[in-house]
């Protein structure tokens, strides 16, 4: 009777041990909304000496070096149920010592609705990135990056996504006029994107297709003589990534048509391309290599300085490729600065990016890479060798805890002639750069219900 009883006791103990456990897993199946909140705390520091052109009172000498740092502070909300996921980025960027807040905004904003069939809905603003992001991407390292006002609608499902990207864009609530300029959020009138991607089944193959057509305001703000208009300019390609054990091998090629602005009054006709190839190997987890080729087209008869004379150019075509939205220091090289900042009288040479480069993970908190980037124009130059320089860009990232982490890079750069010419001033021909980022981003909670 003794031992009939214990064993009851025990029956019952056990009973209640569970029962909270089960009951648990009962009421997380139950709750269908999930809520998430975190936030990002960036602080980058940069020295550098050379590498633009100098600005300002030429008469005055200026410090050799420039040093600065910024804060970056961005707060997510993300929120989810069955068939709705909302998302929220408030961002916050200023130089340490801006008087004022000067850069408050929000980043991402968006309501994706999603149907059991593999069809969505998106709206809001949109951080958009495809591919290897070359032609869209968030541009991160900039600092305030890049997100998009837009509707995104398409598929996703058996190996198939197709997305359709919409846009229209205005300064304000206009009752009688239809403008929008440069001052706004956005560098555009009006966008329509569509994406393609495959994903071979049971083949390390994925190839994707791009087109875009993009609209740019040209004319004068209520100039009754120059009415605004739209100019269009289009964008057609595509990627391939062929990704077997131990290898990776990336292709692309991109034409570029149609009509860009050309100052506030005219246009031009674009007649441009480029194509890259890129190989990685990583014979073990601990290492790897990678070498590569862009080219970017350019304009004919770029006018290069002498003695100070800048000579007058007439271009019938733009033939200096544009990456448009892309995130340009992943590809030509830590410190790029051939297409953040204009050559001679706005005009572009295009470029030649041939790289090789070497990475690794001396320990599994630590990554280290190499890389040497041989940079030269794409167009004939009169008079000058087609050579840009030579760029060799060092990096490092810790990881100290799963949201701690801190990179840092170093940029030396050997100029020629040809760099010194087209970015007017002898600042050009050699640069040093460094840098470092430290990223803090804590999860604050995630509650259900």
């Amino acid at each position: 009777m003794d031992g009939l009883l214990l064993r009851k006791a025990l029956a019952v103990i056990a009973l209640l041990a569970t029962s909270p456990c089960m009951f648990a897993q009962v009421d997380s199946l139950d709750k269908e909304n999930k809520l998430s909140v975190g936030m990002n705390f960036l602080t980058h520091g940069e020295t550098c000496a050379g590498g633009l052109p100098r600005t300002g009172d030429m008469d005055k000498k200026p410090e050799d070096r420039s040093n600065f740092l910024l804060g970056r502070f961005r707060l997510n909300v993300d929120y989810e149920r069955q068939g709705i996921q909302a998302h929220a980025t408030l961002q916050n960027k200023a130089v340490w010592g801006t008087s004022g807040n000067t850069a408050l905004k929000l980043y991402e904003g968006w309501v994706k609705l999603t149907a059991r069939n593999g069809l969505f809905a998106q709206f809001g603003r949109v951080a958009l990135s495809y591919d290897d992001e070359r032609i869209i991407g968030p541009n991160d390292f900039a600092m305030m990056a890049l997100s998009h006002d837009v509707l995104r609608v398409g598929y996703e499902g058996h190996g198939h996504t197709v997305h359709a990207i919409l846009a229209y864009n205005q300064n304000a609530e206009n009752v009688y006029s239809s403008t929008y300029f440069y001052n706004g959020a956005q560098p555009y009138k009006t966008m329509q994107t569509v994406w393609y991607h495959y994903d071979v089944p049971k083949f390390p193959l994925g190839v994707s297709l791009l087109f875009m057509n993009v609209g740019l305001q040209a004319g004068v703000p209520d100039h009754k003589n120059n009415l605004p208009r739209t100019e269009y300019q289009q964008m057609w390609g595509g990627y391939v990534n062929y990704h077997p054990k131990h290898l990776a091998l990336e292709g692309s090629y991109y034409r570029q048509t149609g009509q860009d602005v050309n100052g506030s009054m005219s246009s031009k006709e674009i007649d441009a391309w480029m194509a890259s190839v890129k190989a990685t190997v990583t014979p073990t987890d601990c290492y790897g290599f990678k070498a590569g080729y862009d080219y970017l087209s350019g304009d004919d008869y770029v006018p290069v300085i002498y003695g100070g004379s800048i000579g007058m150019v007439y271009h019938d075509k733009e033939r200096g490729f544009n990456p448009l939205f892309g995130s340009k220091n992943k590809f030509y090289g830590m410190m790029d600065y051939f297409y953040e900042s204009a050559y001679t009288q706005g005009f572009t040479p295009g470029l030649q990016n041939a790289f090789v480069g070497i990475f690794g993970n001396p320990t599994d908190k630590l990554k280290c890479s190499f890389d040497y980037h041989y940079l030269a124009v794409a167009t004939n130059l009169e008079g000058l060798n087609r050579t840009l320089g030579h760029s060799f860009d060092l990096q490092a990232s810790y990881q100290f805890t799963k949201d701690i982490s801190l990179t840092a890079g170093y940029t030396f750069m050997v100029g020629t002639e040809t760099m010194e010419r087209l970015k007017q001033g002898n600042s050009s021909k050699y640069a040093r750069w460094g840098w470092f980022s430290l990223v803090i981003s804590p999860s604050l909670f995630t509650t259900k219900w």
